[in-house]
């Protein structure tokens, strides 16, 4: 059967539409037009097709049964028929040429983000040939279709499963949404049917699906029949998630948060929990001005930072990891001179030594809040919470404060301090919800570690919820849903105790190699930055560290560390992961993370100043004396040396002629030197730099802000700072070419290695090896047993021609919703 042009305009393949699910074919087989004009006459005989008060779209259906779909524009669905006139109406038997409807070609461009309009088999056939990429006219041969032969009648099976689930997507059921349900379950061999309004339709059919009419929020029932319908309907689970009233981010509805609704935010550490709203508000402390005996003022401060000292050194020695780092930089902080200086210069005149502290903490907090620097930022908020620790000493109470939290509480805050999150019962604490806050910030990154699903960024509606609110955080979506019905309040324990079932199993596989379905082995090491982190790395399946930070031995103190020390905490560390590879990253400070005994004018735009590898050979002795501890941990070769914000090999080969001096004077032998990939600078000249370094590792985190040109810490844009966005990808996929063409490694060691959705996107793109944060490493290694390559590689094109960083987001999570209905129709956890 031959179908023809439904319009004058340019012929393309669908891979090269505007839009993942048409390029991906998910909604089916075909091709595409660039219109030059703006009626769509019929391309074959057939009747109409009704599809609920769609004007964008119409489908025809053959006297055969094959149904030809035309989507005029692409995301026009927005538009709810703006700009389109239907001249054929539902039920009506069309000919070849008539008019099916007609369109303003100006108004439907300002509002789609295209006017390429795919023509495909939505279903009862398949392509047999089609035209050539090129100008066509209306009435000219784009493709001959042939129906599909009958399936074979497949064997009776008793099995059978349903659920009900919710519609989360804005526009309903439309074609993108409708296509992503019948790609989900492609691997399946089950019937599923979605019910909705008293009729019935085919998941697997896009027109059936769009035919029903479902809107965002209704509630439909799934259905499934085949030896396979559990697994099938669990692929669907991530797509018709439960879906509550929303509620905009940084906005709130009068009425709404209390009752089910749903607050949007930003997820800054994965997980799903269900609990109870436990509200943070940090009330300011009553404090007198004037001193009541101003000559016992300086003596009562100095106690009083003595004991804050004490007791930040007490939890110091329970502690490990991001919190011992945290505790020590508070420790040191407390006892500045400076802050101890102005605050005596007020009490000397005349006020209180609580009232001199607070003047003097806040001066300099506020003076560093205000500048472009985050690690300020955060050293300004860590100088509030020390602020009211010894206040809290002069009131004649304990250094800490803290709410006592109900059982599976889900702290919900304005923002956390990290010495906050640290206080916090662990038994009892279940989650975290911030109004603001970045995903890249101090306390998401102690969240992320100590495994607390955290959502940040979710704006001012998020304090309105009432204390003892049943609420369900889902940062694996970024949401939490607020009072939730009983039948959605059911499912997410159940998911949550899914989950909680799944890092059992992930823990105890966590020891075997990650092989993919195909057989290739996928690296997974751990980011450390102290011996204990590198135990419990070990303990949950690290295999090396693909990133150890070096920093925490050079900021927040007078004088840089000696040759001695350093070598003797790399010493520690490299021990602790009985002889797996050590990237040691060299001092990445300056820029966010400036020091004290390095000073350096103030900097318009620190991120773009002296930091990382410039700010290093700024200073060559320290470099000479960090080089030199590197060489001489033992066992010798365990150690490589990972060099940061590199730009160009003039950089790379004066680290390596320094380097090798230290070697000739150690007696020692060169360790492998690489490059970290942070600038577009570096991605674009990778191939260079794999010539001569001696592996790569991408940082995603800044690769994202410099190519996005978005600030790490700016609260407002932190929902759209995604290295999943496909120009961060495509430079990703050049470094990972350049590697392969040198047989270097190249490794992902930013946030984006520890995302599950991001991984498979990786492989396809080439990368075979991920460092991640200890709490994640179980999680990746078995999704990288479900994954193949092959498959990988597709999904990698399909990232890559994406129009957003959320569109490739909707086809990495439909990956990982597919691999989970695999594996538990297989009989798997996940």
């Amino acid at each position: 059967m031959k179908i023809v042009a439904p319009f004058a305009g340019w012929c393309l393949p669908l891979a090269e539409v505007p839009d993942p699910v048409f390029a991906a074919a998910m909604a089916g087989d075909g091709l595409a037009l660039d219109p030059l004009e703006g009626t769509v006459l019929a391309p074959c005989d057939g009747e109409i097709v009704p599809m609920q008060g769609a004007r964008h779209a119409v489908t025809l259906r053959t006297p055969s049964g094959i149904e030809i779909l035309l989507h005029v524009g692409i995301e026009t669905v927005s538009l709810k028929g703006e700009g389109f006139e239907m001249r054929a109406a539902p039920g009506e038997r069309v000919r070849e040429g008539d008019v099916l409807l007609t369109f303003d070609m100006d108004r439907v461009a300002r509002g789609a983000a295209s006017l390429v309009t795919p023509v495909i088999v939505a279903s009862g056939g398949r392509v047999a040939s089609r035209a050539p990429a090129g100008p066509v006219k209306a009435g000219d041969f784009l493709m001959e279709v042939e129906p599909e032969r009958a399936a074979a009648a497949a064997g009776a099976s008793p099995v059978e499963a349903s659920r009900r689930m919710r519609v989360p997507f804005d526009h309903g059921l439309h074609v993108r949404p409708a296509a992503q349900i019948a790609s989900a379950l492609r691997p399946f061999a089950a019937e599923v049917t979605i019910h909705a309004r008293g009729r019935g339709a085919n998941a697997r059919s896009t027109v059936a699906l769009m035919s029903l009419g479902v809107r965002c929020g209704e509630t439909v029932e799934v259905r499934g029949a085949g030896a396979d319908a559990a697994g099938a309907l669990a692929a669907l689970e991530a797509l018709l998630a439960p879906e509550l009233a929303p509620v905009a981010r940084g906005q709130s509805k009068p009425g709404a948060v209390g009752k089910a609704a749903r607050i949007e935010g930003v997820a800054a550490s994965r997980g799903v929990a269900v609990g109870v709203a436990a509200r943070l508000a940090v009330e300011e402390i009553a404090i007198e001005e004037r001193a009541a005996n101003a000559a016992l003022e300086p003596a009562r401060l100095e106690r009083a930072v003595d004991a804050v000292r004490a007791h930040l050194e007490a939890l110091a020695a329970r502690a490990a990891g991001q919190s011992l780092e945290l505790l020590h930089a508070h420790a040191e902080l407390v006892e500045d001179p400076e802050l101890m200086r102005r605050a005596l210069e007020s009490i000397a005149r005349g006020k209180s030594a609580a009232y001199g502290w607070r003047e003097a903490t806040r001066a300099m907090s506020e003076s560093l809040a205000a500048l472009d620097d985050a690690r300020m930022r955060e050293r300004a908020a860590d100088l509030r919470d020390l602020e009211n620790q010894v206040i809290r000493v002069l009131n004649g109470e304990a250094p800490a404060s803290g709410r006592e939290l109900p059982e599976a509480a889900i702290v919900v805050a304005d923002d956390l301090l990290p010495s906050q999150l640290i206080a916090m019962d662990a038994k009892r604490l279940a989650g975290v919800a911030l109004a603001r806050g970045g995903a890249t910030s101090h306390v998401s990154i102690l969240a992320a570690a100590r495994g607390i699903p955290m959502l940040v960024a979710a704006g001012p509606a998020i304090l309105e919820v009432g204390e003892g609110t049943t609420v369900v955080l889902d940062t694996e979506h970024g949401w939490i849903d607020i009072d939730p019905p009983a039948p959605e309040l059911a499912a997410a324990r159940h998911a949550a105790g899914q989950r909680a079932a799944e890092r059992v199993a992930d823990l105890e596989a966590a020891q075997g190699p990650a092989l993919t379905l195909d057989g290739v082995r996928i690296t997974v090491n751990a980011n450390l930055g102290t011996a204990e982190e590198a135990r419990e790395a070990l303990a949950s399946g690290a295999e090396g560290c693909g990133l150890l930070r070096t920093e925490f031995l050079f900021l927040d103190r007078r004088e840089p560390p000696s040759e001695a020390e350093q070598a003797a905490e790399y010493g520690r560390i490299a021990a602790a992961l009985e002889g797996k590879p050590v990237a040691v990253r060299t001092m990445d400070v300056g820029g966010d993370k400036p020091i004290a005994y390095l000073p350096t004018p103030r900097e318009e735009n620190p991120a773009l100043g002296m930091r990382g590898i410039r700010a290093s050979l700024a200073e060559p002795g320290l470099l000479r004396a960090q080089l030199t501890a590197i060489l001489r941990v033992r066992p010798q070769g365990q150690c490589r040396v990972l060099l940061p914000m590199v730009n160009d090999l003039e950089e790379l080969r004066t680290v390596r002629a320094i380097a090798a001096e230290c070697a000739r004077e150690q007696a020692r032998e060169l360790p492998a030197i690489g490059v970290m990939v942070e600038t577009p600078a570096a991605a674009v000249l990778a191939d260079q730099l794999a010539a001569e370094a001696d592996f790569l590792s991408i940082g995603t985190n800044d690769l994202s802000q410099y190519v996005l040109a978005i600030d790490r810490g700016h609260a407002q844009l932190a929902g759209r700072l995604d290295a999943l966005h496909p120009a961060v990808l495509r430079m990703i996929r050049a470094v990972a070419a350049a590697g392969a063409a040198h047989g270097k490694s190249v490794s992902v060691c930013g946030a984006m290695g520890s995302d599950v959705d991001a991984l498979a996107i990786l492989i396809g793109l080439g990368v075979h090896e991920v460092s991640a944060t200890t709490a994640s490493i179980p999680r990746l290694k078995r999704m990288v047993r479900l994954l193949d390559t092959r498959e990988c590689g597709e999904l990698a094109e399909r990232a890559l021609a994406a129009p957003s960083a959320a569109a490739v987001r909707d086809l990495a999570r439909l990956a990982r919703s597919r691999a989970r209905g695999v594996a538990r129709s297989q009989g798997l956890v996940e």
